[in-house]
């Protein structure tokens, strides 16, 4: 077991969002696609007085640039910092370097970067991006070599790939922060190429959640390479476990209507959406991971379910199987997101204590 404090992250809402948007709906969801800042603030706000790190900012085509956002967002407030999702492809590297370096001297290096390679074929289309599952890591791979030697900074930058190419490459303005020089890397997926992709340029591997049992036999090598592993998950904590159940029944009860994932997981090409969605098969993988809402809002659904002792238990298990950090969910969002820092957090704060006390 290790002695690493455990990090918690939380999933900024979407504009107007108050439950989760199913993946599948958000295309035709009019409300998303605009920032919301003044709810925003608020949860940013919030999370800085109940204990949350970081705050991820999604990409997609149906929600506004993570990359703005996290600007408005930081400027905003003091102490919360920011895990801006973004894809390869999209920006030359020299390009996205100076952004991510120009956001981190404007909010004092509040952030690290959640580089994705996109699960759907269909937007990355949209986005003029036609290569296959396995090219965009390939590509990512370089994309994230040209940007750690831009940061680097030692001498002008020289780059002659596959998918790049940069001849003296400079980017003046540095990146921003009190205790690192580049931001902290989060590269998220379960397939064999998500995972060197993560051994090579991730300082944490984030995945779906499964059982701490599976997590910590398919992250060995992670582990062993020195490199944190995160998961994503949801919440449902109450003060009893009948309240648990009965919010996870109505959380199911408010997306039945939109219907099964099972057409978006169909489309997909992410290897760890469809078998996140194929583990929904059962409703529960142990006595406190719920699988009820996954089919109907996506693999980030999965959630710990209980009271805040019991939650606060179950994350410890995590621990010893080797997850240090988490991006969390829940319902509604802002509510669960207080009441996991005020009822939970302290109790898992306490057992990381009594842990340490017995090594």
């Amino acid at each position: 077991m290790n002695s690493t404090t455990l990090r918690f992250h939380w999933r900024l809402p979407h504009g107007g969002e108050i439950e989760s948007t199913p993946l599948s709906v958000q295309a035709r969801s009019n409300v998303i696609g605009l920032p919301d800042l003044e709810r925003q603030i608020h949860f940013c706000r919030q999370a800085e007085q109940h204990g949350i790190d970081s705050l991820l900012t999604d990409f997609g085509f149906a929600k506004p640039d993570p990359l703005l956002l996290a600007t408005a967002l930081g400027l905003a407030t003091e102490k919360i910092k920011f895990i801006v999702a973004y894809r390869s492809g999209l920006l030359s590297p020299a390009s996205f370097v100076q952004q991510i370096n120009t956001l981190s001297a404007l909010i004092n290096g509040r952030l690290s970067l959640n580089i994705v390679a996109g699960y759907s074929p269909q937007e990355q289309q949209a986005y003029g991006d036609f290569l296959s599952h396995d090219e965009r890591y390939k590509r990512t791979d370089e994309f994230l070599s040209v940007c750690m030697s831009l940061w680097k900074k030692r001498d002008p930058v020289s780059f002659n790939g596959k998918y790049y190419k940069l001849e003296n490459g400079v980017v003046s303005t540095p990146f921003i922060s009190d205790q690192r020089t580049a931001p902290e890397i989060f590269i998220a997926g379960s397939s064999a190429a998500a995972q060197q992709l993560a051994l090579q340029r991730a300082t944490c591997w984030l995945r779906f959640a499964d059982t701490p049992e599976r997590i910590r036999s398919e992250s060995l090598a992670i582990l062993e390479r020195g490199i944190d592993v995160g998961i994503r998950l949801s919440v449902i904590s109450r003060a009893s476990r009948a309240e648990a159940l009965r919010a996870a029944a109505a959380v199911v009860a408010s997306h039945k209507q939109n219907g099964s994932e099972k057409r978006f997981v169909r489309s997909t090409d992410s290897s760890s959406i469809q078998a996140t969605y194929d583990l929904a098969e059962n409703e529960w993988l142990n006595d406190y991971l719920w699988t009820g809402a996954v089919r109907y809002i996506g693999p980030t659904a999965l959630a710990l379910l209980g009271t805040p002792e019991e939650v606060a238990s179950a994350v410890m298990e995590y621990r010893k199987a080797g997850v240090t950090q988490f991006i969390l969910s829940g319902w509604p969002k802002l509510d669960e997101m207080i009441r996991f820092g005020r009822d939970v957090l302290p109790l898992i704060r306490h057992k990381e204590i009594s842990a340490v006390s017995y090594q």
